[in-house]
């Protein structure tokens, strides 16, 4: 239909807020503070909030934490299930547009550099099941032989692929094997980049003082263990059984290795946090390569000063 005369055609995109940055920095408390002045709801970017019954593990907020504010994107999957990043893109973008239609605004908040990409940035994915038992294969072969021997079999199947994904991120590894493994293409090529249907404002949280962040996390993992994060382990394998989101969880893994009997509580300990503050690194790695994130330090800003400077560059789109 041709433009009546002096009509205008509103080209601009639906805007979304975006809190990032790795774990323990405070990400739930400032999107909360957000929605409740903005009149927002929270849709979740953590790949394991996802999983019923991930409670202590996976510090998921509490409804004393969430203050009423409605979050999706959490406890919609059995962790004897695995959930996909294409999945989530999906589900988390119908809920922005039922978020929208409501005339609320959409807060994505989380750490999961992908899920984030997938569903702010354009990234398409594939929806293809997984196979469990290829993955478990490719996880085994990793153990025995070491994360690089994994990568470079994805280096001769899907150069591509592998030049953009890190030898330790096994997760994205073996997917990237496992799509190729089901559909015969490489994983690069069945994966396409569309333009973003949002106007993002990133926030991200982080540390100046990188002990300060590792202090914060030590602390954390205290907090689960005091919380009876040992008996959240122990009745989630009595439950689902040993599962893969299980093993492959922060925290649950390490706790397992203690219920065999493989180290000492003492032990089990200091190695999720040692884990932890490596997985932070990987954070901070991902999302750094996003130039368009806003950095807010909590340990130099409270974090109702952060949610203050961050209205304004919120509202410069209304």
């Amino acid at each position: 239909m041709p433009e009546e005369e002096g009509e205008t055609i509103n080209t601009s995109k639906p805007q979304v807020i975006a809190v990032v940055g790795p774990t323990a920095t405070g990400k739930t408390e400032l999107s909360v503070m957000l929605a409740q002045k903005l009149d927002g709801e929270i849709i979740s970017a953590d790949s394991r909030l996802i999983y019923r019954d991930f409670n202590i593990g996976t510090a998921k907020p509490t409804p004393e934490e969430r203050k009423g504010i409605p979050h999706y994107m959490i406890d919609i999957e059995d962790p004897k299930n695995t959930y996909t990043a294409g999945r989530y893109k999906k589900d988390a973008s119908k809920i922005i547009q039922e978020i929208l239609d409501k005339g609320k605004v959409p807060i994505v908040v989380g750490g999961t550099g992908f899920y984030v990409k997938a569903l702010l940035d354009g990234l398409d994915i594939p929806e293809i099941e997984p196979d469990e038992e290829y993955r478990e294969e490719m996880y085994r072969l990793a153990e025995a032989k070491g994360n690089d021997a994994l990568h470079s079999i994805l280096k001769e199947i899907d150069p591509e692929s592998a030049e953009k994904i890190h030898p330790n991120n096994m997760p994205r590894v073996i997917r990237a094997l496992e799509v190729c493994h089901v559909t015969g293409s490489k994983f690069s090529d069945v994966q396409s980049i569309s333009p973003p249907a949002y106007d993002v404002v990133y926030i991200g949280l982080n540390t100046m003082d990188r002990n300060a962040l590792y202090n914060r996390i030590n602390l954390r993992v205290l907090m689960m263990m005091e919380r009876g994060l040992v008996n959240e382990t122990k009745n989630l394998i009595i439950k689902y059984g040993r599962t893969t989101p299980l093993l492959k969880t922060l925290g649950y893994k390490e706790i397992c290795d203690y219920v065999d009997g493989a180290c000492s509580l003492n032990e089990t300990v200091e190695k999720i946090q040692q884990n932890t503050r490596n997985f932070s690194r990987k954070q901070l790695t991902w999302f750094r390569a996003n130039k368009d994130i806003n950095w807010f330090y909590i340990d130099e800003m409270r974090i109702d000063e952060i949610c203050d400077r961050v209205i304004p560059l919120v509202r410069r789109g209304d």
